[in-house]
């Protein structure tokens, strides 16, 4: 379980996930060894996953975004696993969520322009294992995106 130290860590580290040890430690009022020993725990026991750099998908030149709705023909095991392994292995599609209900999928995808996403779904969407029915709305502003949980 964390406590009120770990989570103000985490606050910081979420403004700031380059801080080094010593500028954390004195943001939280810890000296660096036990601010260091809580940041290694934070990482072992999986509630810091990783640390990233936080990309402007419109300044590499994929400025285009889609939400897709995936309902499958059928829901069963198998055409799940098959289903999300290629949604995982695609480079394209950025977030991917399972939902309870229909439709069965929600993804997040990228591209340059709305050609390269037309080109994408008609090649890569529809290809896609045990599809029924692709619906796309098109993304006019991100408001928010990756602000990770609150703590």
């Amino acid at each position: 379980m964390i406590d009120h130290i770990d989570r103000n860590i985490l606050r910081h580290l979420k403004e700031d996930g380059r801080m080094t040890a010593t500028a954390l430690a004195a943001k939280v009022g810890l000296t660096v060894a036990p601010c260091h020993r809580r940041l290694r725990d934070l990482e072992q026991s999986g509630v810091i996953r990783g640390y990233k750099a936080d990309i402007d998908p419109s300044a590499v030149g994929l400025g285009f975004e889609a939400i897709v709705f995936v309902t499958l023909r059928q829901v069963d095991q198998a055409s799940m696993e098959v289903f999300e392994s290629r949604v995982a292995g695609n480079p394209n599609i950025v977030e991917a969520q399972r939902l309870f209900g229909s439709p069965d999928y929600l993804l997040k995808v990228i591209a340059e322009d709305l050609p390269a996403y037309q080109r994408f779904y008609d090649a890569e969407l529809t290809s896609l294992p045990g599809v029924e029915r692709l619906t796309s709305t098109l993304v006019m502003k991100n408001l928010k995106s990756n602000a990770g949980p609150p703590v």
